[in-house]
């Protein structure tokens, strides 16, 4: 088993390379050590977990960390199944230092034990991004068609588009390559803007790796299957299928994935049209659900892909089939979601058509999707004429006479055009420095706040993160991460401070099953199981825990939140925190507190909360 972590370092200026070992437990993935190095280096690392090409289901995810251009501090994101194929590197984690000089394909093969073979290709981005399919998936198909024969296996590739170029929240894109041939399932690592990253800092627009390398990996069921039923009394693959039942079929909900089982049960807290759906009235929410969401946009997601079981996976062997697709479309909540109610869209024709926009361009979805529902309320509202952006007409918004189909289409229309513009050397919209460094721009020159109805996270002068789409405090806490799920989103009330250190309880263990480089669908036994699979391998659970807050604690060191810039932040805690009240009956003093102080004067009110939930953060994440 491995007992070092091997680091390929990549100079893109140069093509310059060097190996290098890291004793496991001063490190043990790629989020602690990919600190370490992005330290030092300013470096994108992508890495994969000790458990990588081992019995356990979902421990092949690939993990992304540096600085974030969106965000501004140090960020981790991941994608599924893409550290299967690299684990036949026999590295655990490459390191890209420096910048190319020109846009470049990055090679990597190992062959047979062999010393890797790495070589930089210069290609023409913009004229590759314009072929048959187009952008990120013009991309994938053009590394696989000049590199492919290379490998005796099929690879893996990553790829961006032109979001990564003229924005600061390019994705970067994978997809499993089966028989020579690209997948459909496409996976992503999407937040925090590292296609960005990669080709801006570093100059490359895909990387293609794979090989014949075999190293030691756990491949005991019969071992693990004890240590499954000491614990859960279930064999590891028994545990498994019921803790993902969510993400592949839950009877409960008669629906299945994130998308189906979160828009089963949000009937009363759904979010739509840029938020203003948290100033409804609980029977207003009900009502409009059950009109345009659950019996139709739900509806076509069950009918089209749930019925006739259009399910995949990320490229490893998993139970949980979590990718749920119709044809090309892969149906996520978090992409569907922004790009769907939140924009006023809720038909699934329409939702393809912004999505699949938003993915050919490669941007983070959930990003530009709040992006877009802020810029419709704007049009809406008359803050911002679509000349502005390039865009002749405004959404549709009347909620009371929506036109499930034909609105759906119209407004997706329109938010295929925003992304359009902000791309390209002559474009209307300049994103390329975040969405809210343009909007306070754009407000100044117009003399207006057009921050106040844009929820965001905000980090530092121009970080920012859309957060994710649930209607929680959580979301919106001053976590030195956010966008990702290291906080409690759960619809429990707690106190603020008490919110901060159950944040960070949550930050601990999401980053520890992130730096072990597994799936956090997986999170209901390897929150519990990892230290003792840990501890019974390599003998180091205790230094694994430890990592994990020391880790959580630098990490928060380059804390810079700033507090909320939007009024609609503040309406979204106020409006939660009465209807806890009012709704879920929630009976506490501290709810009662909170209510009256809103009540009296929201502003002083919200700050106090937020500065809370800081204490509470930084409370939990004092040295040891």
């Amino acid at each position: 088993m491995k007992n070092s972590l091997k680091v390929l370092f990549v100079d893109a200026a140069t093509g310059f390379y060097k190996m290098k070992r890291y004793p496991l437990g001063e490190f043990f993935g790629p989020v602690d050590l990919g600190l370490h190095l992005a330290g030092k280096y300013n470096s994108l690392n992508i890495g994969v977990g000790v458990f990588a090409g081992s019995i356990f289901p979902g421990s092949n995810r690939l993990v992304f960390t540096g600085f974030s251009p969106a965000w501004g501090g140090f960020y981790v994101s991941s994608m599924g199944g893409a550290g299967l194929v690299f684990d036949d590197l026999g590295i655990s984690m490459l390191c890209i230092m420096g910048r190319a000089p020109r846009p470049s394909v990055l090679v990597l093969n190992r062959k047979h034990g062999e010393e890797i073979e790495l070589e930089l290709q210069s290609v023409h981005p913009s004229a590759i991004w314009k072929e048959e399919e187009g952008g990120v998936y013009a991309m994938l198909q053009y590394t696989l068609n000049n590199y492919k024969s290379r490998y005796e296996n099929d690879p893996r590739i990553l790829a961006v588009a032109p979001a990564a170029e003229y924005s600061d929240i390019g994705a970067i894109v994978s997809a499993p390559v089966n028989s020579g041939k690209l997948s459909h399932v496409d996976t992503w690592a999407g937040r925090g803007g590292m296609g960005s990253k990669l080709f801006q800092q570093h100059g490359i627009c895909s990387i293609i790796y794979g090989g014949t390398h075999i190293d030691e990996d756990f491949r005991d069921r019969k071992v693990a299957d004890e240590w499954f039923e000491a614990r859960y009394q279930q064999k590891l693959i028994a545990k498994d299928m019921e803790s993902t039942k969510k993400y592949r079929f839950d009877p409960d909900f008669d629906t299945g994935g994130t998308f189906g089982v979160n828009y089963a049960s949000n009937a009363s807290i759904f979010l739509a049209f840029n938020y203003r759906s948290i100033y409804w009235s609980e029977e207003q929410r009900l009502s409009f659900h059950e009109k345009h969401i659950k019996n139709h946009y739900l509806k076509q997601f069950n009918t089209e892909t749930i019925v006739p079981r259009q399910f995949a996976t990320c490229g490893e062997p998993c139970v949980a089939v979590c990718k749920k697709n119709n044809g090309k479309f892969k149906k996520d909540y978090e992409p569907y979601q922004t790009m769907g109610p939140l924009a006023g869209i809720f038909d699934q024709r329409a939702a393809e058509l912004l999505n699949r926009t938003a993915d050919c361009l490669g941007f983070d979805a959930i990003s530009a999707g709040g992006m877009i529902s802020w810029m419709f309320e704007c049009l809406v509202d008359g803050s911002i004429v679509p000349a502005e952006l390039g865009l002749v007409d405004k959404p549709r918004w009347e909620v009371e006479n929506f036109a499930t189909v034909d609105d759906s289409m119209h407004n997706a229309e329109l938010g295929c055009q925003i992304l359009l513009n902000c791309i390209g050397k002559d474009r209307k919209i300049d994103i390329s420095e975040g969405a809210r460094k343009y909007a306070r721009r754009l407000g100044r020159k117009k003399g207006c706040n057009l921050l106040s109805n844009f929820v965001i996270n905000s980090f530092g002068r121009k970080g920012w993160m859309v957060p994710n789409q649930y209607w929680t405090p959580g979301v919106l806490s001053p976590m030195p991460t956010t966008g990702r799920y290291y906080m409690h989103y759960s619809q429990q009330y707690l106190p603020p401070r008490l919110l901060g250190k159950i944040n960070v309880d949550r930050m601990k263990t999401e980053l520890m099953l992130d730096n072990l480089g597994v799936c956090r669908f997986h999170r209901a036994w390897a929150e519990e199981m990892l230290p003792d699979i840990v501890e019974s391998i390599f003998g180091k659970s205790a230094e694994l825990l430890l990592g994990s807050h020391i880790t959580s604690r630098r990490i928060n060191c380059r804390n810079a939140s700033v507090f909320w810039e939007s009024e609609r932040n503040i309406d979204f805690i106020w409006k939660y925190l009465k209807r806890q009240k009012e709704i879920m009956h929630t009976q506490d003093d501290t709810l009662d507190y909170w209510i009256n102080r809103f009540s009296e004067d929201k502003h002083s009110a919200a700050m106090d909360y937020w500065y809370e939930i800081r204490k509470g953060i930084d409370e939990s994440l004092r040295e040891l």
